[in-house]
């Protein structure tokens, strides 16, 4: 249970791309990245969000992080609506939420030195002096399994998993509340994985941070997150405790995409559902899952459903929940 103000709150959130136009006088067509979103993340908490390749799960990391602005809603970190705020309270306030990205390789600038690296949130967002970058360099360096030594060396001289470890620091130098992790071990091999989300959560007790887990594998999100927010193109389809989710789903495309994890031995009794026929013309407003859901009703056709509590604290948008939730035991690994 957690007691007082979240520390993130992200409320009805909407982002819009115009693509261009296909034709002189056709209207753009429009993207809807993310759609309506919303969730609340406590300090000291982890947060996965999950989906498959364009489901909105990076445009979302980018909103949180204030380094693009939502078409409507609210994204309030700490009291602070990071929309409405101008440029040099958002570059204060920075200290306070960091990002880890995806390539341990792109994301490292190969003609700076680690130490540059790592200090560089330091001198430009809190004019930290000489001395004192030094000194939180090491800190943080040691932090995540570095020597303070590490800082005069250059990316090419470390593996990918050091690399990665670079970039924690990096996050971790301001002393952040809140770091959003957009899949920080997806370019690793599975061993190296291993080990940086063990850092992750040990780093995590030691220093109190709280986490936003961007990730496409269940089985990642379900070691280190506390909850889990499921979603398919651009809306959330599911959100509850990661335990109750890999155990009991409640949505269609999050049974599917625990099914797509391999098992580390047969599921005994497991009744695979069959794969959907192709559905009928869908209305608008129908079930974006329709298609590809072997649960699917004529109402999924033509009416889209609300996210709404199936269980407690355990929410999904499906019409057929209570049905998937019956079939439960036959993925449990």
């Amino acid at each position: 249970m957690t007691t007082g103000a979240p520390l993130l709150q992200v409320e009805r959130v909407h982002k819009q791309y115009r693509l261009p136009r296909e034709r002189l006088l056709a209207a753009a067509p429009v993207i809807h990245a993310v759609d309506d979103v919303s969730f609340t993340l406590h300090a000291g908490r982890s947060l996965g969000v999950v989906g498959e390749s364009g489901s909105g799960k990076s445009t979302l990391a980018r909103l949180v992080m204030a380094l693009e602005r939502p078409t409507s809603g609210r994204i309030v970190f700490d009291g602070h609506d990071l929309n409405t705020m101008g440029a040099d309270a958002l570059k204060r306030l920075r200290t306070r939420f960091q990002m880890v990205f995806q390539d341990p390789y792109g994301s490292l600038d190969p003609r700076r030195s680690v130490g540059q690296t790592v200090a560089e949130p330091l001198t430009s967002l809190q004019g930290v002096g000489r001395d004192e970058a030094l000194r939180r360099v090491g800190e943080a360096l040691d932090a995540v399994g570095l020597r303070a030594a590490d800082a005069t060396k250059y990316p090419h001289e470390f593996s990918g998993g050091q690399r990665q470890r670079i970039a924690i620091a990096r996050a971790l130098v301001t002393r952040p509340s809140l770091i959003v992790a957009d899949e920080p071990v997806s370019a690793l091999d599975v061993s190296v994985q291993a080990q940086v989300l063990n850092l992750m959560q040990d780093l995590q007790d030691q220093f109190g941070v709280t986490y936003l887990f961007v990730s496409h594998d269940l089985a990642v999100v379900d070691l280190v997150c506390d909850d889990v927010v499921v979603l398919y193109q651009g809306r959330v389809v599911e959100h509850a405790n990661a335990d109750v989710l890999s155990g009991a789903p409640a949505h269609p495309y999050t049974r599917a995409l625990l099914d797509a994890v391999p098992p580390a031995a047969p599921r005994p009794g497991a009744v695979p559902k069959p794969a959907a026929e192709p559905a009928p013309l869908a209305a608008p407003a129908a079930c974006a899952f329709a298609a590809r859901c072997p649960w699917r009703h004529e109402r999924c056709l033509r009416e889209a459903p609300p996210l709404r509590e199936v269980a407690p604290g355990h929410l999904a948008a499906c019409h057929v929940a209570e049905s998937v939730l019956r079939h439960a035991p036959t993925i449990a690994a």
